[in-house]
Order: C-alpha cells, then sequence, then structure tokens
C-alpha cells in the first residue's frame, strides 16, 4: 500500500504542487504505521520468552478455548510465516503461525485467543464482523482502483478524480470497521483465557499489552487510510476551486 501511496505523492506534486503541504499527512500515516508494527513487534517478542503456567501450546489453548463455547466446527491450522494468524469465517478455520501454534508462551496464547475470539463473533452473528465481511469485495475493489482512477481523472476530467475518490473511501470504510471487529475480539480473548484459567495472574495483564500492541497495528492503518482520503479531498478541493 505504501508504494502506491509514495506513487500518487509523486504524481500529485508533479502535477503542479512541488511544495505540496499535504505531503506531511502521507508522511504522518506512514510514520503511524511503522511505529505499530514496531510496537506489536516488540512486544510480541518480550512476551514470547515467558512460557505460561498453563504450558498449553497456542493451538491446544485455541481448541480449549473453542470447545469451551461449543465451537467444534472449526479447524485449526498451522501455516508458515510470523504473526501471519487469522480466522477464516469463509471456511471456518483459524490459521495459527509458526510463533504461535507450537509456543506455549503468554503471547502466543494470546495472539490464539484473539482469533478464536473471531471465531465466537462468527458463531453469534457479530454484527461489524457481519458489515465488515459483506464489503470485503467493495473495500478490495477500492483499495485497486481507487488511485488509478483519480490518475485518469487528471487527464480525463473532475468527474472521474471524484469518483475515484468515492471508491477510494470504500477501503477507507473497510478499515474503520475493522477497528470495533479486532477490539472486541481481544476483550472476549483476555477475558475468556481467565475464566478458563489458560493464564493466571500476572499473564493476563501481559497478554492485555500484547493484544493492545496489535491493535495498535489496526488503530495506525485507518488512521492512515483517513488521512491519505483527506489527502485526497483537499488535492480535489483545490482543483475544484482553482
Amino acid at each position: 500500500m505504501f508504494g502506491k501511496e509514495i506513487f500518487v505523492t509523486w504524481m500529485f506534486g508533479y502535477y503542479g504542487f512541488y511544495m505540496d503541504p499535504t505531503y506531511f499527512l502521507v508522511l504522518i500515516g506512514a510514520l503511524l504505521c511503522l511505529w505499530a508494527n514496531f510496537r506489536v513487534t516488540s512486544t510480541f517478542r518480550k512476551f514470547d520468552r515467558i512460557r505460561s503456567g498453563s504450558n498449553m501450546t497456542g493451538a491446544e489453548a485455541a481448541q480449549a478455548l473453542l470447545n469451551s463455547q461449543g465451537i467444534y466446527d472449526v479447524q485449526i491450522e498451522h501455516i508458515r510465516g510470523n504473526l501471519t494468524d487469522h480466522y477464516d469465517p469463509r471456511h471456518k478455520v483459524l490459521r495459527l503461525s509458526d510463533d504461535t501454534y507450537g509456543s506455549s508462551s503468554v503471547a502466543a496464547i494470546g495472539v490464539a485467543a484473539h482469533e478464536c475470539g473471531h471465531a465466537m463473533q462468527h458463531k453469534e452473528g457479530y454484527a461489524p464482523l457481519q458489515i465488515r465481511s459483506a464489503i470485503v469485495p467493495l473495500a478490495n475493489f477500492g483499495c485497486r482502483f481507487g488511485i488509478p482512477i483519480i490518475l485518469l481523472g487528471l487527464f480525463f476530467g473532475q468527474f472521474l478524480i471524484e469518483v475515484g475518490i468515492w471508491v477510494f473511501a470504500l477501503s477507507v470504510l473497510f478499515q474503520l470497521i475493522t477497528l470495533p471487529v479486532e477490539f472486541n475480539a481481544s476483550n472476549r480473548a483476555v477475558k475468556l483465557l481467565a475464566e478458563q484459567g489458560i493464564l493466571r495472574g500476572e499473564e493476563n495483564g501481559q497478554c492485555k499489552k500484547v493484544l493492545s500492541a496489535a491493535a495498535l497495528t489496526y488503530v495506525a492503518a485507518a488512521a492512515a487510510a483517513v488521512l491519505q482520503l483527506l489527502r485526497l479531498i483537499l488535492i480535489f478541493g483545490n482543483r475544484r476551486n482553482d
């Protein structure tokens, strides 16, 4: 995404805005994302060195949590990568990464529990999750074609620019709807881990720190998307008023 943002920044700068003051909006978004990624990585590594008292692996904890909620139709799979964990609602598969699946650390269990939180949302028909799933095709379209449409509008008229901005806004909407989905999944995870006794005492506080750091990545991504949209609106407004 940032590669595309840099390209658009150059294009708009070349198109008569050599000292475009809106550049700082893209810069702020990029810095926020870098800072959030650093926080989640460093926090996970810190608590990945602390073995949980239950000695359960991330996969075992996930299975226990799913069973405790009467969820027996979700498969748990091991996938490659670092912190690539996710829940696939289409196939009802919870995929845990190398750092999570076989690790018994507090961090691994927290991440696994967070993904279980999404499975619980799916089972209950949690409204924000349903909305997010429904707009995925629109969000992908907006992310892929919004900026190209705006660039075409530079040559073929302001109407296409405005259409491109609205199309890009679909991807921003997706980022905003993602926030309550992720926060809710983390809250479910922390509560259920304590109730089931999988994490105890200070481990629960350590788990909260891991999941709070992870939540920052979604906040930063949403903020970066909003800032990019704001920049496009400001540029479009300037062109329209010229």
